[in-house]
């Protein structure tokens, strides 16, 4: 009888344990993540590759040059089932509210969760959009598989989380190992993998994180190599050593790149938005998108078949010089439209896998270009195709240091890096001065909340009125002056705006709904508090 108690008290402190997210317990949580995300990365690649082999008759390796070769009304068959397919389940999955925005979700959700909904992420819709993902890139959309492997990889770790009932703290380090085990399977990268976790998801390097984001990263590769190999990504050619002159054009690479990456993000943003601006103006429902968006993917893939898909063989060709200086440009052009018509007329995917192709064909035109001024004083095409690679795809990522390290995981050439890390840093600094923030920061500020700007601000958008609040019935009716009134839904930086407009220390604070009767008073004291205390706490979990 003593054993038994002696068994289950230990399993109490053992699911304690994990539930406060204390020290090994947080380590063996990441190593189960990298496990499931892992797995789950790894299914939603081979359904790629099913979609594909029933579409195209081959996989992703080989799908550029077998489109090619296909007839004109295959071509164009081909994304155009895909998209009614994809209708099809954006309006089952807004019927079901699994899609509640009628798109699947991708990066940008997974950034929204950490930073507003304490790292919960509905399993459901997680899983509903990696199926509308798989079908839509499989079918020959112009988008990206990492995306949509990261939200899935994190949508499993929150559901874990959930069930743990773990604070936020800990739900969000399972987040970014979901992500990290996501990108580490994507590219056997799992170096990058960690980084992009705490680049891009997190937004911190808390040596409380290291641990079981590492370790989930290093286990999401892991699983991918067992059951795939070892082989890179990408076909790369071996790359002459950079000259003197590499260096400097670089540099001037990466100016390039931060005008791709703008004239890019700037399309993923104003196209999805006019797009829905104009559905809800004619009436059109969102979910019937993707069927007139694969008739113009087809008629494009007419022109250039090599921006059907995720774009891999295409990428490869670029970094091996196998494309001529005006077919370079022509593919810069069309899959930057491609992509963008992708993104807005509703298809699933994400954005990481069209940097890196527009990267690599940009790099590869910038090296050929340079060949021809400087002869053979260069590296050569091959290299510039790497620098290239590296940074649009950072500039648009907002994620320079995991780029850089993808880099050096797939080329293992330390030159190649530095001159990686140099463009990289000069585009992102430039595109995100341009557009003020990296992709996913943008399409998160559309819906309200402003991550590039810091906790602070942040916390000023997140906050309601009725959190910091007292009820009517503590306060006393008799003491409550309306003169000064704000809502209970407005937020903490819109309460403290109206505080000092009015020059006045409380506040009457009303319902939104119903006769809008006054519910209770906020004062300046208690809402500065708020502040204080959430960002404190916010500091504390960012350096520990």
């Amino acid at each position: 009888m003593s054993d038994s108690k002696e068994q289950a008290g230990w399993i109490d402190r053992l699911v304690e344990a994990f539930r406060g997210g204390r020290g090994p317990a947080l380590w063996a949580l990441g190593i189960a993540i990298g496990i499931i995300a892992g797995y789950a990365t790894l299914g939603l690649r081979l359904g790629i590759s099913f979609v594909e082999q029933t579409a195209f008759g081959v996989t992703e390796i080989h799908l550029a040059s077998a489109a090619a070769h296909l007839p004109a009304w295959r071509i164009i068959l081909i994304p155009l089932a895909t998209g009614a397919l994809v209708a099809f389940l954006l309006w089952l999955g807004h019927r079901l509210n699994l899609t509640p925005d009628t798109r699947s979700q991708s990066v940008a959700d997974v950034i929204e969760s950490r930073a507003v909904k304490a790292g919960r992420i509905d399993l459901n819709s997680g899983l509903y959009s990696a199926i509308i993902s798989a079908i839509s890139l499989g079918g020959g959309a112009s988008a990206g598989r990492e995306g949509p492997a990261v939200h899935l990889g994190a949508s499993l770790a929150a559901s874990l989380g959930r069930w743990l009932n773990m604070p936020a703290r800990g739900s969000r380090v399972l987040l970014a190992c979901g992500a990290a085990a996501a990108v580490s399977a994507s590219f056997n990268a799992p170096v990058a993998g960690a980084l992009f976790a705490f680049e891009v998801i997190l937004g911190h390097y808390a040596l409380r994180s290291i641990a079981p984001v590492a370790s989930a990263s290093i286990v999401g590769a892991l699983i991918v190599r067992h059951h795939l190999g070892q082989d890179p990504v990408f076909g790369l050619p071996e790359m002459a050593a950079a000259t003197v002159w590499d260096f400097p054009l670089a540099a001037m690479l990466g100016v390039a790149a931060a005008g791709l990456a703008i004239l890019f993000n700037r399309g993923a943003i104003f196209l999805p938005a006019r797009i829905a601006q104009w559905c809800e103006r004619t009436g059109i429902p969102l979910w019937i998108l993707p069927l007139p968006g694969g008739l113009l993917i087809g008629l494009m893939a007419l022109i250039a078949p090599e921006i059907l898909g995720v774009g891999y063989e295409a990428t490869s060709n670029a970094l091996r010089s196998e494309y001529a200086l005006p077919l370079l440009l022509l593919l810069i052009g069309m899959k930057t439209l491609a992509t963008v018509v992708t993104l807005g007329f509703r298809f699933g995917g994400g954005v990481f896998s069209p940097s890196l192709y527009l990267g690599a064909m940009l790099g590869s035109a910038f090296g050929l270009t340079a060949a021809l001024i400087f002869g053979d004083q260069t590296a050569g095409p091959g290299f510039f195709a790497v620098i290239g690679m590296g940074a649009v795809s950072g500039a648009v990522l907002g994620a320079p240091l995991s780029t850089t390290l993808i880099v050096f995981e797939l080329t293992t050439s330390y030159e190649a890096s530095v001159a990686v890390l140099l463009a990289v840093s000069l585009a992102t600094v430039l595109a995100q001065s341009a557009l003020g923030g990296s992709l996913f920061q943008l399409q998160v500020q559309r819906k309200g909340y402003d991550v590039s700007g810091g906790s602070g601000r942040l916390i000023l958008q997140t906050i309601r009125t009725r959190d910091v609040m007292v009820p009517l019935d503590d306060w006393g009716r008799s003491e409550i002056s309306d003169s000064t009134v704000v809502f209970e839904d407005d937020t903490l930086g819109r309460t403290l705006g109206v505080l000092d407009a009015e020059q006045v220390d409380s506040a009457a604070v009303r319902a939104r709904g119903g006769d809008q009767s006054i519910i209770g008073v906020v004062t300046k004291a208690d809402a500065q508090a708020a502040y204080a205390r959430r960002l404190a706490e916010i500091s504390e979990e960012e350096h520990r």
